[in-house]
């Protein structure tokens, strides 16, 4: 009885932060949130954060209708992230481009990455991303996604529209983002070769 309490609880803590940036992407937001009810239904996605950058009525209204946190951030990307790093409260945090919509299973991939993290105790030395699928026909598209799993394959890294899911313990320890237009790709480096794990579901975004 006492174990079962236990594995109730821990299935409890075992639920995520999602950061979104924002600008002028209000168009983009209501698919890339929809995707995400499937997370909310499940019990996975326990708050939304949409930090804006140039605090657009737009945004904020869409946050309102959302049930999503609106935070009024400053212009420096990196500075947004962290920021809604800071005003995160669950113990993992999932980075997300505004356009970008997780595709079907995203929430049975994250869910199964978290709880074999979690069995190796590997909080602060392992982290996440999603594969990258563009919404476009013909070959250009097909050949930008091979490039993204070579360029994964050979460097351990991933384009930073395809997202992010790390622990917070990892993300402290790597010292979180950093100011600038760059910060999620340095971040990314800091996480280092054979850290990130590309999971089987995709991230569809826009082609270019």
């Amino acid at each position: 009885m006492r174990q079962s309490i236990a594995r109730s609880v821990e299935v409890l803590c075992r639920v995520i932060s999602i950061v979104i940036p924002t600008t002028e992407t209000a168009s983009f937001l209501i698919p890339t949130l929809a995707a995400l009810v499937p997370g909310a239904a499940a019990g996975v996605v326990r708050e939304v954060l949409l930090v804006d950058g140039r605090e657009s009525a737009d945004v904020a209204e869409i946050a309102d209708a959302a049930g999503c946190e609106y935070l009024r951030g400053p212009a420096d990307l990196g500075a947004r992230l962290r920021l809604g790093a800071a005003t995160a409260r669950m113990p993992w945090l999932m980075f997300l481009q505004p356009a970008g919509l997780a595709q079907e299973g995203w929430t049975r991939e994250v869910r199964g990455f978290i709880d074999q993290v979690e069995r190796m105790g590997a909080l602060d030395r392992r982290a996440a991303t999603f594969r990258l699928a563009l919404d476009g026909f013909g070959v250009a598209p097909r050949l930008k996604e091979a490039a993204a799993v070579a360029r994964y394959a050979l460097t351990g890294r991933a384009r930073p529209e395809q997202g992010l899911l790390i622990h917070r313990r990892f993300y402290e320890a790597l010292g979180g983002h950093e100011a600038g237009g760059q910060s999620p790709r340095r971040l990314a480096a800091r996480i280092g070769r054979g850290r990130l794990v590309l999971l089987r579901s995709q991230m569809l975004l826009p082609e270019g």
